[in-house]
């Protein structure tokens, strides 16, 4: 009687791990059916290679649009040109400096300081402001000059030559000239009459050079 109760338990245990084997068995395979129709959140699926014209590639920041040199306008691609062979050169900078410069070289013109200017300006321009003021000296003429104010400074183009930095900058000034003879008498201006004035100005410094120190090289006026 023992004998036949265990005999039921063991068809009753049979049974039911059969049953427990098919359900596992369709769970699993469900499971795989649904992997494999499954949507890769990144867009390629696990098992599908990249196809050529599947792929994007990210640009590099050197071609994109606006980081070359040639697709910068002339004034930033030298700018550019310069700061690629003196990368501590900063426009704002160079600016405060010509402006100080340009304070600078007006005074000691009107003064005839040719110590002052021979210090600024390169050679050929010193010798041009040199024979200015020899030619006024000689007839006896003194320049009155007054720089009322620097009202606009600003870099107009730029460019590197070999290794030679070139930057030309435009100021727009008010100004009193008075230019007297040996008698006191105006001969030329009006020392009551501030002017504008527009000066266009280029500076240039070899950047193979130790000295960090920037020359006049061409002077022009627009007035």
């Amino acid at each position: 009687m023992g004998g036949g109760f265990q005999f039921f338990d063991i068809i009753l245990f049979a049974i039911l791990a059969l049953f427990l084997i098919y359900r596992l068995g369709s769970a699993l395979g469900r499971r795989q059916d649904d992997q494999k129709h499954r949507t890769d959140p990144f867009g390629i699926s696990e098992k599908q290679e990249p196809k050529g014209d599947n792929v994007v590639a990210m640009p590099d920041r050197a071609d994109s649009p606006g980081e070359t040199v040639e697709s910068m306008d002339p004034l930033e691609a030298g700018l550019a040109q310069i700061k690629s062979v003196e990368p501590s050169f900063r426009e704002r900078e160079f600016v405060k400096g010509a402006r100080s410069a340009f304070e600078m070289v007006v005074e000691a013109f009107a003064k005839g300081d040719g110590k002052v200017l021979k210090s600024l300006l390169d050679g050929p321009v010193y010798e041009n402001f040199a024979a200015a003021i020899r030619e006024r000296e000689k007839a006896g003429h003194t320049l009155e000059t007054t720089l009322v104010g620097i009202d606009e400074a600003e870099i107009i183009s730029a460019e590197l030559q070999d290794r030679n930095a070139i930057v030309t900058v435009k100021f727009v000034t008010g100004q009193v000239n008075a230019t007297r003879d040996a008698n006191g008498e105006i001969v030329d201006g009006d020392p009551n009459n501030v002017v504008q004035v527009t000066d266009i100005w280029t500076f240039g410094r070899d950047t193979r050079s130790s000295d960090p120190n920037w020359v006049l090289i061409a002077t022009g006026s627009s007035n």
